[in-house]
């Protein structure tokens, strides 16, 4: 029988993760004490909630708490707290590299404007970076629900800030409101100032969604992007092309994309040759991070540790780590494989 090594120890990256999502229950529970927010025992019982985004109330109900759990960080120094605790929680479990992604405008009217609250979340991944030792950057993501020129503003604001962390650009929410195209002069001006285009597709809606991304975003990477399993010339084309899809199959299975684990298309995906970077995409809410979605691909569809390793490899080739960074992960995915 194969050793089974620790899927903690795998040295990966993660590159799908939301900011307020990332939040530990625990620290959300004492924020919303300290400012008497008041929180519905879906996000007090212990358990994630029960969700199901595949209808319209549904995926209401699911922003709804998400904007309940954002309305509890309103100082600067909460935002650190939740920066440094993330940063402790990839670190568990085995994350040399995190792509954080954040619309700083959800925080702005409590931190003193937009700029005054991207500076204070870049100074913060800063410090949790140095203070944890893991190598932290930021996605800045527009909102699909939300002007094309609200997007345009970010994406000027995202390539501003290229120098002090910002490595990305984003598009998220509800992604059957808002067509791609409606934001490709966002996307270029993002390209333009030589950021990473990564937006969601795929995910509520299928292959078509994952194709807008392609064609009029021009995306190096996809936010989830699993609805392409249901499309072979489209797996083609992204394997192709080595974008990555940033897959978060624990997500996928608590908003009702899929019904099981199991369902979720990974072998599909990785058989393709589509390289894929497993994410915990909001931990606060779907009741697990990093580590638990490698188990998922072990437990559920039978994935061995040579390759759970390549899939930790898919996830560091596309990161946008500097090489050091790159090398010294894949030198430690082999030494856990030889471990």
């Amino acid at each position: 029988m194969e050793h089974v090594r620790d899927l903690r120890l795998l040295p990966k990256a993660h590159l799908h993760l939301h900011f307020t999502g990332s939040m530990r229950p625990g620290t959300l529970l004492e924020l919303a004490d300290k400012y008497g927010v008041h929180l519905p025992e879906a996000l007090t019982g212990g358990e994630p909630p029960k969700l199901r985004a595949t209808d319209e109330r549904g995926w209401f109900r699911f922003q709804r708490l998400y904007d309940i759990a954002r309305s509890c960080l309103r100082e600067p120094e909460d935002i650190q707290r939740l920066v440094r605790e993330t940063a402790e929680e990839d670190v568990r479990d085995g994350s040399g590299w995190l792509e954080i992604q954040v619309d700083p405008t959800s925080y702005a009217p409590r931190l003193g404007g937009l700029i005054p609250a991207l500076e204070i979340i870049l100074d913060a991944v800063e410090t949790a970076s140095k203070e944890t030792g893991l190598g932290m950057r930021v996605l800045v993501a527009a909102n699909r629900m939300k002007h094309p020129l609200d997007a345009r503003t970010l994406a000027r604001l995202a390539v501003r800030y290229a120098d002090r962390g910002v490595i990305g650009f984003g598009l998220s929410n509800d992604e059957r409101r808002g067509m791609a195209r409606d934001f490709d002069r966002a996307f270029a001006i993002a390209r333009e100032g030589g950021l990473l285009a990564a937006p969601h597709g795929g995910e509520l809606t299928g292959p078509a969604s994952v194709r807008d991304c392609l064609d009029d975003l021009r995306a190096a990477r996809i936010g989830h992007g699993v609805r392409a399993a249901e499309d072979p010339r489209l797996l083609r084309r992204l394997a192709e092309k080595g974008v990555t899809c940033e897959v978060c199959p624990a997500s996928n299975v608590a908003l009702g994309v899929y019904e099981k684990p199991e369902d979720v298309p990974l072998r599909t995906l990785y058989e393709a040759g589509v390289p894929m970077a497993l994410g915990a995409d909001d931990p606060l809410l779907f009741g697990s991070r990093l580590a638990a979605q490698y188990e998922i691909a072990r437990v559920h569809h039978g994935f061995t540790d040579q390759e759970l390793a390549e899939l930790a490899r898919q996830s560091v080739r596309g990161s946008a780590a500097p090489e050091d960074v790159r090398a010294k992960l894949l030198a430690g995915v082999d030494d856990w494989l030889a471990g």
